[in-house]
């Protein structure tokens, strides 16, 4: 059986993050930031000659168009054609075959994205093919994940972030995520919120060695769960090593360069906890290979995940996998429509029996949020916008 077609769909769905309107629009690429109204995702489809399809996703946020050509014009093409793997080795073969014959254009960004969602797609297909839902055929002993709230930037305003924890927290959520910058505004969640709830913090590499070891100072009475990605550039692990003297659990892994970065991340013992994030890594294949380095490092394991797609739910999957006070981080934000309308929204959910990824994307959505869709297969490429 091989693969006849591939479709990239490109989708953004407006949510509402229930906060104030940030007093100025900068131009910003994180998909935490006050200004941005509607989330974006990049989704993947392989087809085979049968008829059976699978779904992956693809990192780039406001990025995506970039990713969207290395999928059409690199990644997909060299699918095209190829024996659907039947095994998960066969999996990691065809995908280290790929990641071999397209290394020359970086082992990490758009091209190591795409491939993520080709991965994933793969997995998709595998648990169609043996009729077994991916957490059972990674080997998982449960199927109950609880999500954790992961917020987006209120601007560093004390008041705000702290009426928005107590949201969170009455919606049943037992760890929460920030992502702010002061510590004024991070002690205002830390009171606001009872001392058994986690409070982690994600400040997406803002400041200098020094600069992290003074506020990483002031932080630690906090008792944070983790302080995530404190240091520019993020691949600075000696300093991160340095900083870890400081008492602060430290947390990265989302922007290493794929899996063998972790390697990296690991030998310099610069993290308390990893985050393989599975659409910017590899895929699934590539987040078990970190999982398993973890463990051999003796390192926890939180992966990262700000998204909605199918890289949401190989997430899920994946969190099934490992030990069971690991939970989800998801996206604290309302959307306008919901991808996949059959999947649990609660904050403690069981994922179904159904094979695969286990569920399907709602056609309707698909279509009603499309940015653009391309399709590649034996015939060319045929685009609409």
């Amino acid at each position: 059986m091989k693969i006849t077609a591939i479709e990239i769909t490109r989708i953004a769905i407006p949510f509402d993050a229930h906060r104030r309107q940030p007093d100025a629009q900068e131009t910003t690429y994180n998909a935490a930031s006050p200004s941005l109204k509607r989330m974006e995702t990049l989704l993947v489809k392989v087809i085979t000659e049968d008829g059976i399809e699978g779904w992956g996703e693809a990192f780039g946020h406001l990025s995506n168009p970039v990713t969207e050509q290395s999928l059409i014009n690199l990644v997909s093409p060299f699918f095209l054609q190829r024996t659907i793997p039947t095994s998960q080795q066969q999996i990691a073969e065809l995908m280290q075959s790929a990641e071999q014959a397209l290394h020359a254009f970086g082992r990490s960004g758009p091209v190591r994205y795409a491939l993520s969602a080709l991965d994933i797609a793969l997995w998709d297909l595998l648990g169609k093919q043996q009729q077994k839902p991916l957490w059972q055929l990674m080997g998982a002993a449960h199927n109950q994940i609880e999500r954790y709230a992961s917020l987006v930037s209120y601007g560093n305003d004390a008041k705000e972030v702290a009426a928005q924890v107590q949201r969170a927290h009455a919606e049943g959520y037992r760890a929460l995520k920030l992502h702010e910058t002061h510590p004024d505004a991070i002690a205002a969640a830390r009171d606001a919120l009872p001392p058994n709830v986690d409070l982690m913090v994600d400040v997406n590499c803002p400041w200098s060695r020094e600069q992290a070891n003074a506020i990483a100072s002031e932080l630690r009475p906090l008792q944070l769960g983790w302080l995530e990605e404190p240091i520019w550039p993020p691949d600075d692990f000696l300093g991160l090593s340095q900083l870890r003297e400081n008492g602060v659990p430290l947390a990265a892994g989302e922007n290493v360069d794929g899996d063998f970065g972790f390697v990296n991340l690991f030998e310099s013992g610069a993290v308390d906890i990893a985050q393989p994030s599975v659409a910017k890594v590899g895929g699934i294949t590539a987040a078990l290979r970190v999982f398993e380095l973890a463990r051999q490092y003796r390192v926890k394991v939180v992966p990262h995940c700000f998204y909605f797609g199918a890289g949401m739910l190989a997430t899920a999957h994946l969190v099934a996998t490992l030990p069971d006070d690991i939970k989800m981080e998801i996206p604290w934000i309302t959307f306008e429509a919901q991808l996949y309308p059959s999947l649990p929204q609660s904050v403690r959910f069981n994922l179904n029996d159904a094979p695969g990824l286990g569920y399907e994307p709602d056609p309707a959505v698909l279509r009603d949020y499309r940015l653009s869709w391309t399709r590649i297969d034996s015939q060319g490429v045929k685009n609409h916008v």
